[in-house]
């Protein structure tokens, strides 16, 4: 079988910026994303990197053409973000581009014009143990994922999420101050579909947690759908052994 093409992209912002972001980060969270989801999946994956700063933000019509998956980053320079590639790339998931937003990415124009509504949320930035309960457990995002994933630090997200409801929710966490959030949603989009997974702020080494990196693998498996054959919807990866990071 073809390996699943995955673009990650990050706005590598704030590892630029931050000096404290980029001890945790020093080759950028999409390259900390990149090497967890080779780790995952080997030679059945192709993982190329993209950010906001590359000519048309790495996101060519070509290597739309030819990508099965995008991973998408953002936070503070959402508005940055081109209108003319917000609208290649929701042409492509449209036509069956697998994309799985990840964290602040919620706000970004491409994951708010594919869910119609605001997407705002309430937070806390003052590194809450997080929860993540799998609710679905027989879902291929969830295969191999531990009931909870236990993240010692992490910025709180929570209710209400103003998104439409998802057509399938696998994950949802609960934080120490009490909120909970839907924090692992699919949403169908034309021939593709949207994976939204909300662990990940910059400030905390989430992008290094086995489990959470995991999760981003499987759901680049699950998404990548219709261009890549609807095999890779059931791919499981069933063991935590293959891990070495």
């Amino acid at each position: 079988m073809k390996p699943i093409d995955i673009i990650v992209w990050g706005e590598n912002h704030h590892e630029k910026v931050d000096e404290y972001v980029r001890e945790i980060y020093p080759e950028g969270m999409h390259e900390a994303i990149a090497a967890g989801l080779r780790s995952v999946l080997g030679e059945s994956a192709r993982i190329t990197t993209a950010t906001l700063d590359d000519p048309e933000h790495g996101l060519s019509e070509e290597r739309l053409a030819s990508a099965d998956v995008v991973t998408w980053w953002g936070h503070k320079r959402h508005g940055d973000v081109d209108d003319e590639v917000v609208d290649r790339l929701h042409r492509h998931v449209l036509d069956g581009l697998g994309l799985v937003v990840l964290h602040s990415g919620h706000y970004s124009k491409i994951f708010r014009r594919l869910m119609g509504t605001s997407c705002t949320l309430n937070w806390r930035a003052t590194g809450d143990e997080e929860l993540v309960w799998t609710v679905e457990p027989d879902h291929p995002v969830a295969q191999g994922v531990p009931h909870p994933i236990r993240i010692p630090a992490q910025e709180m997200y929570g209710e209400r999420f103003d998104i439409p409801a998802p057509d399938e929710l696998v994950f949802l966490s609960s934080f120490s101050g009490g909120e909970v959030f839907r924090s692992g949603c699919t949403f169908r989009r034309g021939r593709g579909t949207v994976f939204y997974f909300s662990p990940g702020d910059q400030h905390f080494p989430v992008y290094r947690h086995p489990d959470v990196l995991r999760v981003v693998a499987n759901a680049s498996g699950y998404v990548a759908g219709r261009r890549h054959g609807e095999e890779l919807r059931n791919r499981r990866i069933d063991t935590r052994e293959d891990w070495n990071l």
